[in-house]
């Protein structure tokens, strides 16, 4: 299994909204994918202004996130209403192999 990683941030303010907003878009877009097993938006205020977002989505393959990403899977994939929200963002993915846990 592969983990993806990304993260951006949004002002404390839009934070709520933006939960709303990527669940309907990013996360209803991993979970539709095949070979998609889970993924979580995780969530911290890290200053007075900003709130950083995580989503680390599980994979069975590399092949499933090139139907998710494209070819390229280290690029992170955008909606249009993203810079609406986001106030700095990665514009790279990170990607783990998961190991099992005994």
């Amino acid at each position: 299994m592969i983990a993806r990683l990304w993260r951006g941030w949004t002002a404390v303010e839009r934070a709520a909204e933006y939960v709303d907003y990527v669940n309907r878009t990013g996360v209803a877009d991993l979970r539709a994918t095949d070979g998609n097993v889970g993924v979580y938006v995780l969530r911290r205020d890290v200053e007075d202004d900003r709130t950083e977002f995580a989503v680390l989505s599980l994979w069975e393959s590399r092949e499933a996130i090139v139907a998710f990403a494209g070819e390229d899977i280290e690029v992170a994939r955008f909606y249009p209403q993203d810079d609406d929200f986001l106030v700095q963002r990665e514009w790279t993915c990170a990607h783990y192999e998961v190991e099992p846990s005994p």
